[in-house]
């Protein structure tokens, strides 16, 4: 619970690309000059939910549970996710800004098309333009939306030479002939760091973001990396509405990126 009125607001998404999987939430503010979290969740439904009573299920809806929980409706709402005010048909200006920046560094993007996002993507962008969130590219006029990238926000929070191997899914490339508990264990150490990281920039991250039992399975740590990256998008949205990131794109399309460590 906030303790005075905020003074800015970040609500993050973690957007799955397709129906099947739900999407991470994050909701921060900034209070006596500090960012706090606020609220953090696996799913849309469970975020919702947390705000007592609110109907439906979609953007509407999540920015109606921020209202409850923070006291007021979000500046803004950054979104991993790509996002064009028209469709999205193949690699945007975006995307090769990014790639020019830090595909050097493990962190190109992966290509849109019509399908990933697709219709789910449409649906979202529509949700949040109907509840007055349009989308932001090189500039921040509040209330708006922008789009974000967790692998470059990561590599410059932590100041990291490479891209971090912290996606669950993923161990059997990081640490390839490695044991099941290894990797695990070597996971759950760079999931520590990036809360360790996070907590230092957003006051109570370590609260929201405590690590999965040693025994988790599958579901539970992809539960676990949903509401990481939720937090990682709210934290971009932080820095961006405190004027310490970057837009990568045009006009048309843009990923906006932290400053940097050293900028903080």
């Amino acid at each position: 619970m906030l303790v005075s009125p905020p003074e800015k607001i970040v609500l993050g998404i973690d957007a799955a690309w397709t129906a099947a999987n739900p999407s991470g939430v994050a909701l921060v503010a900034k209070t006596e000059g500090i960012w706090r979290v606020v609220a953090v969740a696996a799913s849309f439904e469970e975020f919702i939910g947390l705000a007592g009573d609110v109907e439906g299920t979609g953007p509407t809806a999540l920015i109606a549970a921020t209202a409850r929980l923070a006291g007021r409706i979000p500046d803004l709402v950054t979104v991993d996710m790509p996002m064009m005010d028209a469709p999205i048909l193949t690699r945007r200006a975006a995307d090769n800004a990014v790639n020019r920046a830090y595909a050097g560094r493990g962190a190109g993007t992966h290509s849109p098309t019509v399908i990933r996002p697709g219709a789910v993507g449409r649906a979202l962008e529509a949700g949040l333009s109907a509840a007055g969130y349009s989308l932001a590219t090189l500039g921040l006029r509040p209330p708006c939306r922008i789009e974000i990238y967790p692998h470059p926000a990561l590599i410059e929070l932590l100041g990291a030479a490479y891209r971090l191997p912290y996606k669950a899914g993923n161990t059997g490339k990081y640490w390839r002939g490695l044991p099941l508990v290894e990797r695990r264990l070597r996971l759950y150490e760079v999931w520590t760091t990036i809360v360790a990281a996070l907590d230092g920039v957003l006051a109570g991250s370590s609260d929201f973001l405590a690590l999965p039992p040693d025994n988790a399975r599958g579901r539970s740590l992809k539960a676990f990396e949903d509401r990481l990256d939720a937090v990682v998008a709210a934290y971009v949205g932080a820095m961006a509405l405190d004027g310490r990131a970057r837009a990568y794109g045009d006009a048309a399309s843009a990923v906006w990126v932290p400053a940097g460590a050293n900028s903080l």
